[in-house]
């Protein structure tokens, strides 16, 4: 693990877009005009969305992604996904306009677009995708809290969180050793607060991430041995041992505390 990423994930992602333009080539048919909440979103949207993918404009294709389930008529809600996945993904990535695609993500789940139910290939092509974001999202710096963020959503949308650990897993390189550091801190302290929760995998156990934390020391403590100085290995390893031991956070419970107010008093 001392040697750099084996692959740069921006050309693996930039080679996946490639692929999904190949894949979703020829998107499925409508097979009547696209149905929605016209209180939300206006029959001359409606329209739009209909047509061409390639000319539905950033902010509709936002809204779409971002606009409840419920809104869309229940059969052309995956085929509208399946027209629109390149620029969905386009929209995702690192140039994109989505500050935050975790929730647009989780739309694929089984009560959304049903991604699951998607022909082989396409199914593939988005969870190679899916991939390349949270290697990217890993390795380069972006907080843990965005990691996370993200693969709750990527849980949310494919119903199991397991493989994309897996994948966290199985980068190696300093970028990603640091980024799995940063993470099981995070983790590790939020379930010794008893405070790990999550947001978008709706269905999701948080005890699959108690689970999988203790197979990762090995490699957070000789990533804290190469750096001896680095006090987040060395905080995630304390945090990991106190999980194994059953045993109480060595931090204060940052949000429960109450604060003195700084504003003068009218006397």
């Amino acid at each position: 693990m001392n040697g750099r990423l084996d692959f740069d994930p921006y050309t693996m992602w930039r080679n996946t877009l490639a692929e999904a333009d190949r894949v979703f080539s020829s998107p499925p048919e409508l097979d009547r005009p696209v149905g929605g909440c016209t209180y939300c979103t206006p029959e001359s949207e409606l329209r739009i969305l209909g047509g061409d993918p390639a000319a539905v404009p950033d902010d509709l294709l936002g809204h779409f992604m971002r606009e409840v389930v419920s809104h869309w008529e229940a059969d052309q809600y995956p085929v509208l996904w399946r027209r629109l996945m390149p620029r969905a993904l386009r929209y995702w990535g690192p140039d994109g306009a989505s500050a935050d695609p975790s929730a647009e993500i989780g739309r694929l789940g089984q009560h959304g677009a049903k991604l699951a139910d998607w022909p082989a290939p396409e199914r593939a092509v988005v969870e190679k995708a899916l991939r390349a974001l949270l290697t990217i999202a890993l390795t380069d710096g972006l907080p843990s809290m965005a990691v996370t963020d993200l693969l709750e959503g990527i849980a949310h949308a494919t119903g199991d969180m397991e493989p994309w650990l897996e994948h966290i897993a199985g980068l190696a390189g300093p970028e990603a050793d640091a980024g799995l550091v940063r993470l099981a801190l995070d983790w590790a302290t939020d379930l010794l607060w008893e405070d790990f929760r999550f947001t978008w995998w709706y269905d999701g156990d948080p005890q699959v991430i108690a689970a999988w934390l203790p197979t990762q020391r090995v490699r957070i403590a000789t990533f804290a041995t190469r750096h001896p100085r680095c006090k987040t290995a060395a905080d995630a390893l304390i945090a990991l041992d106190r999980l194994r031991d059953g045993d109480h956070s060595p931090w204060l419970y940052p949000y429960g505390m109450k604060f003195l107010s700084l504003a003068p008093r009218a006397d």
